[in-house]
């Protein structure tokens, strides 16, 4: 069955760096992604970065436009574990991030397109 467990999150100043760490297993698909969404209050859930595979073998990344130039998605075969590496973080960052994996490759970046979620962490951004 399958299952995604995350880390990482926490409190930074404006201008730092976080990486979120996130390990989905159990997964039977040949073709599948894993991506990164976040909620900020009172918001709606924001896809932020995908990345595909086949067959286990990494493939394609996509990223909203929120997300382009500071965060980067990638992953670790040792480890398997997909990271969202996040820079120069702004207070309007601040949300709770999930890791999810969805049935389907391709840019996959709506909530509707995911069946497994993660537990979520909280991102606060400020001084």
């Amino acid at each position: 069955q399958e299952q995604v467990v995350q880390s990482g999150g926490g409190l930074v100043q404006p201008g730092g760096s976080l990486r979120l760490s996130c390990v989905a297993s159990g997964i039977t698909f040949d073709y599948y992604s894993i991506g990164w969404f976040r909620q900020a209050p009172g918001k709606e859930r924001e896809g932020l970065a995908c990345l595909n595979f086949r067959n286990d073998r990494e493939g394609r990344k996509f990223y909203a436009d929120s997300a382009k130039g500071r965060f980067t998605i990638a992953r670790d075969n040792v480890k398997n574990t997909v990271y969202l590496q996040m820079n120069s973080l702004k207070p309007e960052d601040t949300a709770v991030y999930y890791c999810a994996i969805s049935p389907w490759d391709g840019e996959r970046l709506d909530e509707y397109e995911y069946d497994y979620w993660g537990q979520g962490t909280q991102v606060t951004v400020s001084p």
